[in-house]
C-alpha cells in the first residue's frame, strides 16, 4: 500500500484559502463525512461478526441455524465492501504501482499524482449514471428469504461511487495546484473526445482493440500511479462504452457480483483477527517461546523469525500484519549480534514469500471463491509448501552465519522454556482452533473467523491480560479501509474478467496455453512464470481474481490437480509480489523494518535463490500440494 503524496504547491493553496468561511464550511463538511463514513464502516465489521458468529452459535451449538443470517450477511457485506472502498480513497491506501514514479523529481511526480486522481474521477463520473440503472433493475426485486427490495444492495454501489467521486475531487485538491488541476482535465477531456469521436472505428477493429484498452490505458493509468482497481475500472468502462454496444450498466453488476460472494467476507474477518492477536499478545508469547528454543544458536533468531512467520502467517492471513507482528520483536537484538539490517529485512521479505500458502492466507481465500476450488482443500494443501520454502530459507541462513558470535546470547534453563510454552500455550492452540472449526464442519472458512476473534478476544482478556479497548475503534476502521481496499479491486478485476471473456480473449488464451510445449510440465512451468510476473506487478488478490477463472479451466484440461495448480500460483505470485524492483511486498518489508530499500535490495538475491528452488519443486512435484489431502 502506499499513500497520496501531498503536493506542496496544492498544500499552499488549501492553506491559504482556509481563512475563507466558504473553505471552513467544506473542510468541516469533509471531516464530518470522513467520521460518518468510517464510523459506519467500523459499525459494519462489527455486525458481521455479530451476525456469522450468532449463527455459527446457533447452528451448532443448539441445531438451530438462522435461515436469514447469510442473505443478511450478505447485504451487510457489500456495504461494508464499498464504505471500505471510500475511507480507503480518503486514507490513500488503495493499491498502486509506484515503482516507475517512487524516485521521480517532486514537481514531475505531482503533475503525474494529478492525472491520475483526475482520471480516478472520470472513472467515477462515468459510472454513476449505470450504478443508477444498476440499482434500479435491482429495486425491482425481493430478496428470498428477508423479502426486503434488493435495492438495498444497489443503493450500496450507487453510494459508494458518489462517495468515492466526492472523494476524489476533494483529494485532487489537496494533492495539485489550479494549473496541474486544469491541465488534467484537458487531458481527459481531450481523450475522451478522442475516443467518442472513433468510436465505430475501434468497435471495427475487433480483439485488437483489446491492446488500446486494457493494456496501454490500465498499463499506462497504473505506471502513473493511477490505483489499481481505477485502472481496471477505467479499461473496462472504455472498453464497454466505445468498443461494444453493451450498456455501461454491466460494470457496476458486475462489480457487485465480484465484492459481494459470501466467501470473501473471509477478508475483513481474517484481517481483523490479525490485528487483534497483535494487541491480545498471542503473536509476543509464541516469539518467546521461540526465542527460548533456538535463539541461542547461531543463526537461532532468523529461525525464529522463520518459524514465527509460519505461525502468524497461519492466524492472521495478512503479509503486511504478519511481518509488523515479528520484525520489532526480533530485529533489535538480531542487530545486537552483529546482522546487518539489509540481510534482515531481505529474509523478512523472503519469510513473507514462504508463508504465502499458510491458511488462512487471503489469496488463498480469493482462489478459492473464484475458482470454485474447496476452502478446505486449499488450508490443507498450503501447509507443506510453506513447508518448502522454510527449509530452503533455513540453508540459506545456516549459511550465512556459520561464523556468527553467540557468547553474549542469554540462554534458558528447561524451566524458564516450560513456563513460556504455558504462556504460549493459549496462542499455539489458535491456527489448531481454526483449522479443527473448518475440517470438522463446525464451521464455513468465513465463520470460523468469527470463532478465532472470540477466542483472541478471550484469551487476550482472561489469560494475557493486555486487551487495549481503545485501540478497538482504530482497528475496526482500518479493517474497513484495507478490506475496501482489497474487496474494490475484486469487483474491479471481475467487471474485467468479464468483459475479456465477452471479447473472446479467454478462448484465445485457452488455445495458447494448450499449446505450450512440453505438455504438463510446459504448462506449469509457463503458468509459474506467468503468476511471477502478474504477482509483481498486480499483487495476488487482482492477479488471481482476474486469470484465475481464465487459467484454471485449461490446467484441469491438462490434467493438473486444482490445490497443486493453486499452490503454484499463490506461491509464485508471493515471489513476484516480494521481488525487486517491482515488487511492491519487498518495499513493504523495507517499511517495517525501517532499512532503505537499496541496502536491502544487495542482500535479497540468496534467499530469492533459495525460494526459486522451492517454486520448483511445488511446481514439479504435485505431491508436495496435494500429499495430505
Amino acid at each position: 500500500m502506499s499513500h497520496l503524496p501531498t503536493d506542496v504547491a496544492g498544500a499552499d493553496a488549501v492553506g491559504s484559502a482556509a481563512a475563507s468561511p466558504g473553505a471552513q464550511v467544506l473542510r468541516f463538511l469533509d471531516r464530518a463525512v470522513t467520521k460518518v463514513t468510517e464510523a459506519v464502516a467500523a459499525m459494519l465489521v462489527l455486525a458481521e461478526v455479530v451476525v456469522l458468529g450468532s449463527s455459527t452459535a446457533a447452528r451448532y451449538l443448539f441445531d438451530s441455524p438462522f435461515t436469514w443470517s447469510d442473505e443478511l450477511a450478505t447485504l451487510l457485506f457489500i456495504w461494508l465492501a464499498v464504505l471500505g472502498s471510500v475511507v480507503a480513497l480518503r486514507r490513500g491506501e488503495h493499491m498502486r504501482l509506484t515503482a516507475f514514479i517512487r524516485d521521480m523529481a517532486p514537481h514531475r511526480r505531482a503533475w503525474l499524482d494529478a492525472v491520475a486522481m483526475m482520471l480516478v474521477a472520470a472513472v467515477l463520473l462515468s459510472l454513476v449514471l449505470p450504478a443508477y440503472e444498476h440499482f434500479e433493475t435491482l429495486n425491482e426485486g425481493l430478496s428470498p428469504v428477508l423479502q426486503i427490495s434488493e435495492g438495498y444492495r444497489g443503493a450500496a454501489i450507487i453510494t459508494g461511487v458518489v462517495l468515492m467521486l466526492i472523494t476524489a475531487v476533494q483529494n485532487l485538491a489537496r494533492i495539485a495546484n489550479w494549473k496541474q488541476m486544469l491541465v488534467a482535465l484537458l487531458l481527459v477531456g481531450a481523450a475522451t473526445a478522442v475516443l467518442e469521436y472513433f468510436g465505430p472505428t475501434i468497435e471495427d477493429m475487433g480483439n485488437s482493440n483489446l491492446v488500446l484498452f486494457f493494456v496501454v490505458f490500465v498499463v499506462g493509468s497504473m505506471v502513473i500511479g493511477m490505483p489499481i482497481a481505477f485502472a481496471f475500472l477505467l479499461g473496462t468502462v472504455g472498453f464497454v462504452a466505445f468498443a461494444t454496444t453493451i450498456p455501461v450498466s454491466i460494470v457496476p453488476g458486475r462489480m457487485d457480483e465480484g465484492m459481494s460472494h459470501l466467501i470473501l467476507l473471509a477478508v475483513p474477518l481474517f484481517v481483523l483477527l490479525g490485528a487483534l492477536i497483535e494487541m491480545a499478545g498471542l503473536a509476543r508469547a509464541m516469539i518467546a517461546l521461540l526465542v527460548a528454543m533456538i535463539g541461542h544458536l547461531r543463526g537461532g533468531l532468523q529461525y525464529v523469525l522463520l518459524g514465527a512467520m509460519y505461525l502468524v502467517s497461519g492466524i492472521s492471513g495478512a503479509k503486511a500484519a504478519d511481518m509488523a507482528a515479528v520484525a520489532p520483536a526480533l530485529f533489535p537484538e538480531m542487530l545486537k549480534r552483529g546482522n546487518k539490517e539489509g540481510n534482515l529485512t531481505s529474509l523478512l521479505s523472503a519469510s513473507a514469500v514462504m508463508s504465502e500458502t499458510i491458511p488462512p492466507s487471503i489469496v488463498l481465500i480469493t482462489v478459492g471463491s473464484v475458482t470454485g476450488v474447496s476452502i478446505a482443500a486449499l488450508f490443507t494443501g498450503g501447509l507443506f509448501p510453506a513447508v518448502v520454502g522454510m527449509v530452503a530459507l533455513c540453508v540459506v541462513v545456516f549459511l550465512q552465519t556459520r561464523g556468527e558470535d553467540v557468547s553474549h546470547a542469554p540462554r534458558y534453563g528447561w524451566a524458564q522454556r516450560f513456563r513460556l510454552l504455558l504462556v504460549a500455550l493459549p496462542g499455539l492452540g489458535l491456527p489448531v482452533v481454526i483449522r479443527t472449526a473448518v475440517v470438522e464442519g463446525v464451521a464455513t472458512a468465513t465463520e470460523v473467523s468469527t470463532i478465532g476473534i472470540v477466542y483472541t478476544v478471550l484469551i487476550g482478556l482472561l489469560f494475557y491480560r493486555q486487551f487495549d479497548w481503545r485501540r478497538v475503534y482504530p482497528i475496526l476502521v482500518e479493517t474497513a479501509s484495507l478490506s475496501g481496499a482489497i474487496l474494490l479491486v475484486v469487483g474491479a478485476a471481475t467487471a474485467m474478467a468479464w468483459a475479456l471473456t465477452q471479447s473472446g480473449f479467454s478462448q484465445d488464451l485457452v488455445q495458447l496455453m494448450a499449446a505450450v510445449p512440453g505438455g504438463r510440465i510446459g504448462f506449469l512451468l509457463v503458468s509459474a512464470l506467468a503468476f511471477v510476473i502478474l504477482g509483481s506487478v498486480l499483487e495476488g488478490v487482482p492477479a488471481i481474481v482476474l486469470f484465475g477463472p481464465l487459467l484454471f479451466p485449461i490446467a484441469g484440461m491438462m490434467g493438473v490437480n486444482p490445490v497443486h495448480y493453486a499452490m503454484l500460483a499463490v506461491f509464485a505470485m508471493g515471489f513476484g509480489l516480494f521481488t525487486p524492483p517491482f515488487g511492491v511486498g519487498f518495499y513493504l518489508a523495507c517499511a517495517i523494518g525501517r532499512v532503505s530499500p537499496d541496502v536491502a535490495i544487495r542482500s535479497v538475491w540468496p534467499h530469492l535463490a533459495a525460494l526459486f528452488v522451492a517454486l520448483l519443486l511445488i511446481t514439479l512435484i504435485p505431491w508436495i500440494s496435494t500429499g495430505f489431502l
